[in-house]
């Protein structure tokens, strides 16, 4: 009697696991990048060890049940099966094949940025996000840890002029072209971050003195919003930011209203003879 009912505990088990997969609370939200292949690959995953799970458990039950104790019965010492053995080598091989193969051909198109990419750094701190495109000449400045400061927080060289007309996103709202493939160069001046937006899929660390990068292509609008995915202090769970992916014409006109460096150089050159100004009056 007892085997019967271990057996049918292992038989409850897969009812139940093979249930709240299908009925369970969370679930992905809905992909709004090229990256939905990274769904296919995981939801392939799922199938594959589902069914060596439900294969598995299926078997011991069955050998709980035909291999039970009876009086009458006498056990066969059987140390080797070369026979069973070749069939469990090949059938765990192609499993694996069928699990890694696909994860590697997404991954060679994650690492293979396309050569029209538009290239958008992102700049991490406790605990928040700032943003750099390139200007008219498409070509973004360099950067040093050295020259960052208040008045030039994300580092760039004065002596570069290919960073003058760099746009600079300074509010932790960024907006994309709808279709347009972007590059995002990943940088950090403090401590490890990860550039997280769960609707993208794609995410990377941002490892203090160094620039990752990951692409990705929008292919719906929306506000979405972005996650540090990385533990990196105590404000790590404020650190959050937005975003927006719009059509054509919204995004040029978002575009038109940033400042570039050379702006906000002069820009901070009249608040410093103004708060002087001030500090002599007084």
């Amino acid at each position: 009697m007892f085997p019967l009912i271990v057996a049918h505990i292992f038989v409850l088990i897969i009812v139940a696991s093979v249930a709240f997969h299908f009925w369970s609370p969370w679930w992905w939200t809905p992909v709004a990048s090229n990256w939905g292949g990274m769904d296919d690959t995981i939801l392939l995953t799922f199938w594959v060890t589902g069914a060596v799970f439900i294969a598995v458990c299926l078997f011991m039950a069955y050998c709980i049940w035909r291999y039970r104790y009876q009086k009458d019965r006498k056990a066969e010492y059987k140390p080797e099966d070369k026979k069973l053995e070749f069939h469990l080598t090949w059938l765990t091989t192609l499993g694996v094949i069928v699990m890694l193969a696909p994860g590697l051909v997404v991954w060679h198109k994650y690492v293979t940025v396309p050569e029209d990419a538009l290239n958008v750094e992102v700049l991490a701190y406790q605990w928040g996000w700032k943003y750099r495109l390139p200007g008219e000449d498409d070509i973004l400045g360099k950067t040093e840890i050295k020259f960052i400061s208040d008045e030039n927080p994300f580092g760039l060289n004065l002596k570069d002029p290919n960073g003058k007309d760099d746009i600079l996103v300074d509010s932790g709202d960024l907006h994309l072209q709808i279709d347009k493939p972007v590059k995002f160069l990943l940088r950090s001046i403090d401590v490890l971050h990860n550039f997280y937006v769960p609707q993208f899929r794609g995410k990377m660390d941002m490892v203090p003195g160094h620039v990752t990068y990951y692409w990705l292509t929008p292919i719906r609008t929306g506000d979405f919003e972005v996650l540090c995915a990385e533990f990196c202090g105590t404000g790590h769970y404020a650190m959050r930011g937005r975003v927006i992916v719009d059509n054509e014409k919204n995004y040029n006109q978002w575009l038109a209203q940033q400042i570039t460096f050379e702006k906000m150089l002069a820009q901070n050159k009249v608040d410093n003879k103004s708060l002087k100004l001030v500090k002599n009056i007084e």
